[in-house]
Order: structure tokens, then sequence, then C-alpha cells
């Protein structure tokens, strides 16, 4: 194989992320209140919380989209390549292997390389036979692969997605989580925000729960679900009210 074609080498560590005592508001509500926060090593951890609770703004706060109002986001050391899956797909309106090579050569991949390195992604993801197919008409499982394949040709240390599977049916949800599952493997740290309680049991090396834009809950995926530490966090997973 080619070697600008081969899967990024696994690295040994990605830079810890530190959130200390990090505020933001929106229209004079504060929507993340003193959020102290570190994301380690090579982890899968799921954000959970009801509607409202942050799990979104706080993703686009680890990535950069957003600034913090109060409070500072350092890494140690320099910041590692990111990529970010939304809960709807951002699909330019070209085909699905067009995205690809356009997402390439911002990337600043040499042209001769584009389309065999986007081919090899649409094959990894599935989506072979779509190649030629508008990205914008496909279902929004296909959508999500598409996005997901996008992320991969970046070769991120740190993959973010927000509510990836939150529309999607059942076959579509396992094809999605086999992917998250593909980037881990290679090296990348996984921030994920989702409402599915099983979800966060087959995927996640942590949780981190948010209610009202505070954090009620780091811990280990095992013992979050086993010994909840705090009383909303109990009510969570038994499927009540925690706002």
């Amino acid at each position: 194989m080619n070697d600008m074609l081969r899967p990024a080498p696994r690295l040994a560590t990605i830079p810890a992320q530190h959130f200390e005592v990090v505020s933001l508001e929106y229209r004079g509500q504060r929507v993340l209140d003193d959020i102290t926060l570190s994301l380690e090593g090579c982890r899968r951890t799921l954000v959970m919380g009801p509607n409202g609770a942050g799990k979104s703004l706080l993703l686009r706060l680890a990535h950069g989209l957003l600034a913090p109002g109060a409070g500072r986001i350092r890494w140690e050391g320099e910041a590692p390549r990111q990529a970010m899956v939304f809960q709807r797909p951002v699909l330019l309106r070209r085909s699905a292997l067009a995205n690809l090579t356009h997402a390439l050569a911002v990337r600043g991949t040499p042209r001769r390389y584009r389309r065999a390195q986007a081919l090899e992604a649409l094959e990894h993801f599935g989506l072979m036979s779509l190649a030629q197919r508008p990205a914008r008409v496909l279902s929004g499982g296909e959508q999500q692969r598409l996005a997901l394949a996008r992320a991969w040709l970046l070769h991120p240390r740190v993959l973010f997605l927000d509510e990836p599977t939150s529309a999607l049916d059942p076959a579509a949800i396992q094809a999605v989580e086999s992917a998250v599952l593909d980037f881990h493997r290679r090296g990348t740290r996984i921030l994920m925000t989702t409402h599915d309680l099983q979800q966060a049991r087959r995927l996640a090396d942590e949780v981190v729960l948010l209610s009202a834009g505070r954090l009620i809950e780091h811990s280990p995926v095992e013992r979050f679900f086993r010994e909840p530490r705090s009383d909303e966090a109990r009510a969570f997973i038994r499927g009540e009210r925690i706002w």
C-alpha cells in the first residue's frame, strides 16, 4: 500500500485538556457554570444529561468553536489535530466522493493522492456504491457515515461527536458506533454526547453527567452505573427528570 494511504500510526500519548472553572453565558443566562474537568489519555468519554444541560456547548468549547466567558481551557502542550461530527452533518452540494476530496484539498493533501484516499475511506465506511451520489440526498445514516469518513481522512487525535445517532434507525446506529470504535482503536480520544444510557454502556470508558450547566458527575462507566455518587445521577439512570 502506498504510504500516503496508510492509517495514521497509533501515537503514545494525547495531550490532556483541562477545563478550569469554565463558565459561559448566553443572553444573560449562565448556561455552563464553573466547569472543572480534565480529559486525558485515549479514552471514550460520553457526555450525558437532559436537554438544555449544556452538552453541546461543552463540546464546542472543547473543540475551540466557542470561547469561555470565564475560566480557561488549556491543553498540556500543543493542541492536537481534531475533528467534529455534528448531529446534522454539514455536507457540500457535491457527490459523496467530492465531499471527501474537498476535505483532503483543504487539508493540503497533494491532488494525485486525493481520489485514492477518498475512495479508500468510502470503502471503509461502506459507502463505495454511493460515491457519485449527491451527498445531500443520502439517508441520515449514510450522511453520518460520510461525515465520519471525512473525519477519518483527517487523522484526528481527538474526535468530538454531538449526538451522532439521535435520529437514526438501529442499523445506522450500529454502523456509527462501529465507526466510533474504529477511531478509538486507531488511537483517537472520543468525546461524544448522547441521551442513550445503553449507548453509554456500550461505548464509554467514562461518563460526564451535566444538568442545568453544572458538572454533576465524572466517573468510570462501571462506577457511574453501579455506584453513582449523586442523587441526580441515580435519578438520571432511573429515567427520572433531574432539572
